[in-house]
């Protein structure tokens, strides 16, 4: 369990307890029996706490949005060599410093479109999304 100083975001002390519990794979009667409450009182602090947490995703979300530098649609047939030297040219476009080098953003493209990709080229399609940090995200394209 956390240190009582810990922050749980938007999450109370309880709340949390009751999340770590369930994701543990506990029934809500038996987070009851461990906490020390009525099933009927999980289920409440469990809907609660699940509302605040996709009210986070949505604003993390919405952020990731403003933050948006660009974006790149990379075609099936594309060979990955060349995916970090368009990252490169967008993030050059925009005016963004780029964290990591070549050889970075080729091993994070690699690993993270491993679906879309059969040998050295892109097999489906994927879309890089540049942010106005230098970070980057590899997505599949729908």
């Amino acid at each position: 369990m956390r240190d009582e100083q810990c922050s749980y975001g938007f999450l109370t002390r309880k709340q949390y307890e009751v999340l770590k519990l369930r994701m543990e794979g506990k029934t809500q009667k038996e987070v009851a029996e461990a906490l020390g409450m009525t099933r009927e009182n999980v289920s409440v602090i469990e809907r609660s706490a699940l509302r605040k947490v996709r009210l986070a995703e949505e604003t993390l979300k919405t952020y990731r949005d403003l933050m948006k530098a660009g974006e790149t649609i990379v075609e099936p047939g594309t060979h990955l060599v060349t995916l970090p030297q368009r990252l490169i040219q967008l993030a050059d476009e925009r005016g963004v410093k780029l964290r990591g080098n070549f050889t970075a953003i080729y091993d994070y493209i690699r690993i993270n479109a491993s679906g879309c990709v059969k040998g050295m080229r892109v097999s489906k399609p994927i879309k890089i999304t540049l942010y106005r940090d230098g970070t980057y995200q590899v997505s599949e394209h729908r």
